[in-house]
């Protein structure tokens, strides 16, 4: 593509208005994409894309927007539940579509998705971006050149006290799992593959909550502890919940036959990696290539295979996978039993460009 790319924003919350705002303007800055319309069920949030943004075109109604002729790609960022709709809707216009995580709240609504996505000529990037961090990508070589051997176990975590706006985050089509653990499972699967069986206990830790200035009823489960089976005896463990106040440590570990890799930060902020090798005897201490790594990155790759042609790394199979996971362990949880998953997918790969940036070694004198 010789020009910009025409962005519509479907949805201008909290999602909206702060990180993806930011990258929207550098891309802008740079020439890439050419900010043309939003759409919000709030007719007062015209006045902020308008004021920063620049956007004057505004509409309630997605429908208005998704088939203008100089709107190329189409972001997703309203409430989950309308993701799987507005998602189809954009591409069945023939768009480019980004929709925020989940990509739809029931595996029915996905793989309608998913087939509008294989006839549409508009590429389909689901949300979370993870697997475009250097950090994920890091972490992915050290795997595939076999530094830590065979992964046997893997855990991961993500969490916090959870919000106090939009209540449907406490409604079904909500909670904890597809907003938080999602980046989890997101990141475990594309390091070591698709998942086989999921087992899960969930509950309401907090049955009532403020938010919005209203005391509501939560009617979703807000805790998770979900295991993962991988097949040959590989199983990875997520902890997720509006339910954690605080924590400190590693957000993702990798624990292989020769060695440990563990991710800190959050897989959708990392904060570098920790990799111990059994030949080296030492843990490396790799700092974070890229601090001001959005974890909105995936609207500059759209951006990027649109205007390259190119296929997008992250695909809809993948997300579809996840979902699927998701639904199953909450379905495990409800009926106390392991479910099979039925679906898979291909991992992103990388190439090896023989980064073997200095580490700073520590000695553990516990091995």
């Amino acid at each position: 593509m010789d020009r910009p790319v025409g962005i519509a924003f479907v949805g201008c919350g909290s999602v909206m208005s702060g990180p993806y705002t930011r990258l929207a303007r550098q891309l802008r800055e740079r020439g890439e994409v050419s900010l043309v319309a939003a759409c919000d069920v709030v007719p007062d949030r015209a006045a902020f894309v308008r004021d920063e943004l620049g956007i004057e075109r505004f509409a309630t109604d997605y429908r208005e927007i998704i088939t203008a002729d100089d709107v190329d790609a189409v972001l997703v960022l309203t409430s989950m539940p309308e993701h799987g709709a507005i998602a189809k809707a954009a591409l069945e216009a023939g768009k480019h579509v980004l929709v925020e995580k989940p990509m739809a709240t029931t595996l029915a609504e996905a793989r309608e998705l998913l087939a509008v996505a294989e006839r549409s000529p508009g590429h389909l990037v689901c949300a979370p971006h993870v697997v475009l961090s250097p950090t994920y990508q890091a972490i992915w070589r050290h795997l595939h050149r076999g530094d830590v051997g065979r992964i046997h176990l893997a855990r991961a975590r993500y969490g916090w006290a959870g919000p106090w706006w939009g209540q449907w985050f406490y409604r079904s089509g909500g909670g904890p799992l597809f907003d938080l653990g999602v980046y989890n499972l997101t990141t475990l699967t594309g390091l070591i593959g698709p998942a086989r069986r999921v087992t899960a206990m969930a509950g309401t830790a907090i049955p009532e909550r403020r938010v919005d200035g209203e005391l509501i009823k939560v009617e979703v489960e807000d805790n998770f502890q979900i295991t993962v089976d991988f097949g040959d005896a590989c199983f990875g463990t997520v902890t997720t919940g509006f339910s954690m106040q605080s924590y400190r440590g590693p957000a993702v570990e990798l624990y292989g036959g020769a060695g440990t890799i563990q991710m800190m930060g959050d897989d959708w902020a990392p904060e570098g990696y920790e990799l111990w090798r059994n030949d080296i005897g030492a843990w490396q201490l790799h700092r974070e290539q890229d601090p001001h790594w959005p974890w909105t990155d995936g609207l500059r790759h759209l951006v990027d295979c649109i205007r390259h042609d190119q296929q997008p790394v992250i695909r809809p199979e993948h997300a579809y996978h996840v979902l699927e996971i998701m639904i199953k362990a909450i379905e495990s949880a409800r009926e106390g039993r392991t479910l099979d998953i039925e679906s898979t997918f291909t991992p992103p790969t990388f190439a090896d460009d023989g980064d073997r940036a200095d580490a700073h070694l520590l000695h553990d004198p516990t091995h």
